[in-house]
C-alpha cells in the first residue's frame, strides 16, 4: 500500500508566503483545558468559559479545524476531560488555508499534489461523518468565501430570479440576504450550515422542501476547481455529467465547488406551528396512540407542500415546527386538530403555539428551534410513503423500541415528489419518502467504550429494525451512521455506479477523498488514520 504522508514541516513556510499568510496551523480549541499541551498556555478561567459555549456552532464555525460532531472530534483534547490528560492534535487537520479567492484553491491543490498531502474540503456546519477531518491533512476551509450575487436568469431550463452564493454563505445569511429581495430559497433547519457545500451537494432538505423540493433541486450552476486545477463550470448544458453528480451525488470528491447559483422564488405568507406534550408513566399507550395520530394526519399536509420537524423519546414529543409555506393559520389548525382533540380527551398537558406570518422568513426566525452541536452518534434511514400508509404501526413499534434502548428519534415529514422532478443525482429513495428518520445516541466524552457500544447498537440493532421495515429504501447521505454497511447502495441507491464513473473522469488519480463519498474505496484509512491505496 502507498501512503499519503502527513504535511512536510519544512515547506510550510514558504507554502504559507505564497498564500500571502492564510496557512493556518491548527491549535486544537480545547488545548487551554489541558496542562500537558504543545499549543497553548493551560488556562482554567478560559477552560471555563469554552466549556460554557461549546454546544454553540459558533464557537466551531469561527475555528480552522474544529469539527461540529464530537465523535469525528479530537477525544485526546476536549474542555471536558481531565486537565492532566495530553492534548494533540489527533484526527484534526494540521494546517488550513483560509481561502478567499480561485486562486487560494488552485495553490492548495497543486502544493498538496506536488508533496502528497491529503487534502480536506472543509466548509461550515456539522460533520456527523468525518468528511471535513483528515490526520495531517491541509484543510481548504472555504467558510471566508461569502460572496452574494442576485440576477434574473435565463437558460434553456430556467427563467427567474437566482441568487449566486460563495461556498462558505451560511445558511441564515443566505435567507437574510434572500429576504432582503423579498425572496426565498432552500435552506436547512440548522442554519450555520453553509448551503453550496455538502447541504446542496448531498440533496439537503428543510422547511420548504415540500414546497419546492430538495435544496440540490434548485441549483442551476455550479462552478468548479477539479483536481487538474482548472476551472469549469457544470450546467444542465455545459458538463451535464458534473453537474448532475454534484447536484445531490455528495461533496467533497468530483470537484471544489467555487460558487454555485440557485433559484429562488417570491417570499410568501407562512403558516407556522410548534407542539409539546410529554408521557405520564400510567398512560404510556395514549402517548404513542397520540404521536401516531399526529405523524399519519401530518402526511397530507406534506402533500400540499407542508413540513413538520419532530423529536421524541420514550417520554417526551415535540414538533418544532410544523410548517405550511403559503398556508394560512385556520389550514393548519385544522390538520392538527385531531391530535389536539385527542390531548385533551386524554387530559394529558401539552404546549401549542400557532402563528400566521406575512412571510416565510419572519416564521424561520421566530419558530425554528436554534440548532447546538449535536452532541449525538447517529444513524439514518428514509421511510418510505408506503410503509407510513400500509405499516404504520409497525414503524411505531420500531421506533417505541429504539426509544426504550435510550435513543433520540428525530423525524422530518416530506414529500419531495412533487413534480417536475428534476433529473439529477439525489438518491432515488428520496421520492418515495414520508420521514426522513435521525437515530441519536447520547455521546459521553469521559467514556469512548461507551461510545463504540453505542455506535455499535445503532449499527447492528436499532437502524436494522427500521431497515427491515423498508427494504430498497436509503438514509440521508448527511445524516447516517458512519458505520452503515452497505453505504453506497443505502447514500446513493442505484446512481452510484454513474456517480462512480463522472467520479473517475473529473479525478481519475482519486486525488479527492471524503469518508462514504464516491470513490473512497480507492483508500483505506489506515490504523493511525494516514491514508493508504486499498490493494
Amino acid at each position: 500500500m502507498v501512503a499519503r504522508p502527513s504535511l512536510v514541516l519544512g515547506v510550510c513556510d514558504a507554502f504559507n508566503v505564497s498564500l500571502g499568510g492564510k496557512l493556518i496551523a491548527t491549535v486544537p480549541l480545547p488545548s487551554v483545558s489541558h496542562l500537558n499541551n504543545a499549543f497553548t498556555t493551560y488556562d482554567p478561567g478560559a477552560c471555563e468559559e469554552l466549556r460554557s459555549v461549546w454546544s454553540y456552532p459558533s464557537t466551531h464555525t469561527r475555528d480552522s479545524a474544529s469539527p461540529m460532531a464530537p465523535w469525528v472530534g479530537n477525544f485526546s483534547c476536549e474542555p471536558f476531560l481531565d486537565a492532566r490528560t495530553p492534548c494533540q492534535i489527533g484526527p484534526l487537520v494540521r494546517y488550513s488555508v483560509k481561502a478567499t479567492s480561485v486562486r487560494d484553491y488552485q495553490q492548495t491543490i497543486q502544493f498538496t499534489k506536488q508533496h502528497n498531502i491529503r487534502l480536506v474540503i472543509r466548509n461550515n456546519g456539522h460533520d456527523y461523518l468525518g468528511k471535513s477531518s483528515g490526520v495531517g491533512a491541509v484543510a481548504l476551509w472555504t467558510h471566508h468565501m461569502k460572496d452574494i450575487e442576485f440576477s434574473d436568469y435565463t437558460s434553456p431550463h430556467y427563467r427567474g430570479r437566482a441568487i449566486k452564493v460563495g461556498p462558505g454563505l451560511q445558511g441564515i445569511e443566505a435567507m437574510a440576504a434572500a429576504h432582503a429581495q423579498s425572496n426565498v430559497l432552500v435552506v436547512g433547519n440548522c442554519e450555520t450550515v453553509g448551503v453550496a457545500g455538502g447541504y446542496y451537494q448531498g440533496g439537503g432538505h428543510g422547511q420548504l422542501a415540500s414546497w419546492l423540493g430538495l435544496a440540490a433541486d434548485q441549483v442551476l450552476a455550479w462552478d468548479v476547481v477539479t483536481a487538474a486545477d482548472e476551472v469549469i463550470t457544470a450546467t444542465p448544458t455545459q458538463n451535464p455529467d458534473l453537474y448532475w453528480a454534484l447536484s445531490g451525488g455528495g461533496g467533497g470528491t468530483y470537484g471544489v465547488v467555487i460558487s454555485m447559483t440557485s433559484k429562488v422564488y417570491p417570499e410568501l405568507r407562512t403558516a407556522t406551528a410548534n407542539l409539546t406534550f410529554s408521557i405520564d408513566p400510567q398512560f404510556s399507550p395514549r402517548f404513542w396512540e397520540v404521536v401516531q395520530i399526529f405523524v399519519a394526519g401530518i402526511q397530507p399536509l406534506t402533500d400540499i407542500g407542508g413540513v413538520a420537524i419532530w423529536e421524541l423519546t420514550n417520554r417526551t414529543f415535540v414538533v418544532s415546527p410544523v410548517t405550511v409555506p403559503g398556508g394560512t393559520q385556520a389550514l393548519l389548525q385544522t390538520w392538527l386538530q385531531p391530535t389536539l382533540e385527542l390531548l385533551v380527551r386524554y387530559q394529558m398537558s401539552f404546549n401549542y403555539t400557532i402563528h400566521e406570518y406575512t412571510t416565510f422568513y419572519e416564521s424561520y426566525r421566530e419558530m425554528n428551534r436554534s440548532s447546538n452541536v449535536t452532541e449525538y452518534q447517529i444513524g439514518g434511514r428514509l421511510i418510505p410513503r408506503s410503509t407510513v400508509d400500509r405499516s404504520l404501526s409497525k414503524l411505531f413499534h420500531a421506533l417505541q423500541t429504539i426509544t426504550e434502548h435510550g435513543a433520540v428519534v428525530s423525524g422530518v415529514s416530506l414529500n419531495v415528489s412533487r413534480t417536475p422532478v428534476p433529473d439529477n443525482a439525489v438518491n432515488p429513495a428520496w421520492r418515495d419518502t414520508a420521514i426522513s428518520i435521525v437515530i441519536a445516541m447520547p455521546f459521553d466524552y469521559h467514556n469512548r467504550t461507551a461510545n463504540r457500544m453505542s455506535r455499535g447498537l445503532i449499527t447492528s440493532t436499532l437502524l436494522p429494525l427500521l431497515e427491515e421495515l423498508t427494504p430498497g429504501s436509503g438514509a440521508y447521505l448527511n445524516e447516517a451512521d458512519i458505520d452503515q454497511p452497505n453505504w453506497q447502495s443505502t447514500f446513493y441507491g442505484s446512481n452510484y455506479a454513474q456517480l462512480a464513473a463522472i467520479k473517475l473522469k473529473y479525478d481519475p488519480d482519486h486525488f479527492f477523498y471524503a469518508r462514504t463519498a464516491v470513490g473512497s474505496e480507492y483508500w483505506v484509512e489506515s490504523v493511525d488514520g494516514r491514508l493508504c491505496h486499498a490493494v
